[in-house]
């Protein structure tokens, strides 16, 4: 289920937690930085994790422009999914999110921005 954010429409952050918002895309977009993968393999890396759900997020992914389906004709049709330059830069930009939840998680303090 996505996560609502309320705020304005403008609002950057608010824009890039939409794309990545709810249980899985943080994780698809994380599993999907070093390489392309096939939908099987994505799975797999993902216990927990529907055929159903994993196809919708791929799906909402692709429409909003961080992942990329590039299917490929061979014997067997071959999908692969793998960010686009957008997705690696949302990826950056959520690592460093991550980076800074492990270093203030749970201690109930916030950094004071700068002015």
């Amino acid at each position: 289920m996505p996560v609502r954010v309320n705020l304005p429409d403008e609002c950057g952050l608010g824009q890039a937690l939409s794309v990545i918002g709810g249980r899985w895309k943080s994780v698809i977009l994380w599993e999907l930085h070093e390489r392309a993968l096939r939908f099987g393999e994505l799975r797999r890396r993902l216990p927990g994790i529907s055929e159903k759900v994993l196809y919708e997020q791929l799906r909402e992914m692709e429409r909003d422009g961080v992942v990329r389906r590039e299917a490929f004709e061979e014997a067997v049709l071959r999908v692969e999914y793998s960010l686009t330059p957008a997705g690696a830069a949302l990826n950056d930009a959520a690592h460093t999110l991550a980076l800074w939840g492990l270093a203030h998680a749970g201690r109930g303090e916030l950094p004071v921005a700068a002015e």
